[in-house]
């Protein structure tokens, strides 16, 4: 009986153990929620791939498949592979990568660069996703698409879309300077936390939307949808424009927060989106939600200031101890006694200076 009980006893301090590591990891990456969450949120913070196992995974495919999906097995974050592996050995999938690999064979340009098609779970592991900013296409011009809606690599300057995403932050966040030289790189967001997600992940060089209706737009829901499922403490999905909203019609908006507006683009940004407020909004939430650590910095500029409370209140504090050493400086300087000196004294000063200088002797030391 005691020997069941130490048994007993024991696999109990090791789930104690296990449930204490798991909200450790959480507190890390978001802070300590305000509110208790809802659901469980171990499968919030974990990283699915802690308990993937690649090679045995791929060993299971077939060598038709190992062809088709080479580019996903090498280029896909491991936390995204381990939930995306049932979708992508699907047929409708297989059948929309033998389509790409058609268009390069017939001498088509695709965007972006094959090695950037996932550059987004790159940057954006499952397990770090705070915020869902969902694109549609891909730009489909040279030296532009890089896998991340939205954003341009250096030296093309933003377009004229993003351009617009800065001045509405700008309305949010009056300290905000539009990155350098023009520039549209928004590798920063997606490191902290911002998936930047296209609803197609490719398309033929000069020729928009080409490349729907393949497939994309099924996998790419199912990202969406695991998000949604798995991220459960609660994310944040920005859809600009209808189809975008469509995609998150069925998050549920209890668990996450889901802003829509018009898209960012001129033919529709002045019709509300200018005015909208969605990454003042996205802070807001993120904090009220997991504390001031939680927030996202939307901060581009090297020069630039951060965007989230946490920089807020230390810029304040610094103001306020300066301010606090300004008047100790003050206190100091009143403080400081003047030195009195007799008259006596003063009219002696004078009348040495004056025998000095007729001996010609001011300003000069004596000699030994």
């Amino acid at each position: 009986m005691s020997s069941l009980k130490r048994k007993g006893d024991a696999a109990a301090a090791d789930a104690s153990k296990k449930t204490k590591t798991a909200d450790a990891s959480i507190t890390s990456f978001f802070g300590p929620p305000k509110t208790a969450p809802s659901s469980s949120p171990g499968s919030s913070s974990v990283n699915p791939a802690s308990k993937f196992d690649k090679a045995a995974w791929v060993a299971t495919l077939t060598p038709e498949q190992k062809k088709n999906l080479g580019l996903e097995i090498n280029t896909l974050d491991p936390s995204w592979l381990a939930l995306l592996k049932d979708e992508i050995v699907k047929p409708e999938f297989i059948a929309l990568k033998k389509f790409i690999e058609g268009e390069v064979k017939s001498g088509q340009d695709v965007f972006p660069p094959s090695e950037d098609v996932y550059s987004w779970s790159r940057h954006t592991p499952f397990h770090t996703v705070k915020c869902v900013i969902i694109g549609q296409d891909p730009y489909h011009n040279h030296n532009q698409a890089h896998g991340l809606c939205f954003s341009v690599r250096p030296p093309t300057p933003a377009p004229p879309s993003l351009k617009n995403m800065y001045t509405a932050l700008k309305k949010d966040y009056p300290s905000f300077v539009p990155p350098p030289k023009n520039g549209g790189l928004l590798t920063p967001w997606a490191e902290r936390g911002v998936l930047m997600l296209n609803t197609c992940l490719t398309v033929r060089a000069h020729a928009a939307n080409s490349h729907q209706k393949r497939g994309w737009e099924a996998f790419t829901q199912k990202v969406i949808d695991l998000v949604a499922q798995k991220r459960t403490r609660g994310v944040v999905f920005l859809a600009w424009g209808k189809p975008a909203g469509d995609r998150v019609a069925k998050v549920d908006q209890k668990r996450h927060l889901v802003l829509k507006s018009v898209h960012p683009s001129p033919l529709s940004a002045s019709r509300g989106f200018f005015d909208c407020g969605h990454f003042k909004k996205t802070n807001e939430w993120l904090n009220k939600r997991y504390g001031a650590e939680g927030e996202i910095d939307w901060n581009l500029n090297p020069d630039g200031e951060p965007t989230t409370s946490l920089a807020a209140e230390k810029k304040m504090k610094t103001k306020k101890e300066e301010k606090n050493g300004d008047k100790e400086k003050e206190k100091e300087i009143d403080g400081a006694t003047t030195p009195v000196v007799a008259v006596g004294e003063v009219d002696g000063a004078k009348e040495e200076s004056k025998l000095l200088e007729e001996q010609g002797e001011a300003g000069t030391d004596g000699e030994d």
